[in-house]
């Protein structure tokens, strides 16, 4: 049964309650409505939360490259450029160019990006209690979210 009551159709349907695409879509909004006031408190959007965790993943000393980071988030460097301007702005990284190669940019932590992690450690919390999910149901929605984005990626 859909949310509105109505008894969901098989193929072709065009019912929007019927459509994955569209809950998808409305999770997505969900969620991150949830994280904004979190991530306003830190001073950040979602995408450069989603940056600083990448970055915080790594060892705070270690300089990660902008195209690994672009391929850890899926973004092109183009969108990836101007928040790290941003986030380069507000002292949280520093862009350098490599010695080696000096087409490539690599990506540091400043001491006030490394910092700021350990206020970070409250956001996955309240939105995992948010969420309201076990621990099972939230790994098979990792799951199933991944091989959808497997099955429906160009590369």
């Amino acid at each position: 049964m859909t949310a509105t009551g109505a008894e969901p159709r098989q193929e072709g349907s065009l019912l929007l309650d019927d459509q994955l695409c569209f809950a998808l879509y409305a999770a997505s909004r969900a969620v991150t409505a949830r994280y904004r006031p979190l991530l306003d408190e830190l001073g950040l959007t979602y995408p450069q939360y989603l940056v600083m965790l990448v970055l915080w993943e790594r060892d705070a000393g270690y300089a990660v490259s902008v195209r690994d980071l672009g391929t850890a988030l899926q973004l092109e460097s183009s969108t990836l450029s101007p928040l790290l301007k941003r986030l380069e702005a507000h002292d949280l990284i520093r862009r350098e160019r490599r010695p080696e190669d000096e087409r490539s940019v690599a990506i540091r932590l400043t001491e006030t990006g490394v910092r700021l992690r350990e206020r970070a450690h409250a956001v996955p919390v309240a939105i995992g209690d948010a969420m309201g999910l076990t621990r099972e149901q939230d790994a098979m929605a990792k799951q199933l979210l991944r091989l959808l984005t497997a099955n429906v990626s160009e590369d």
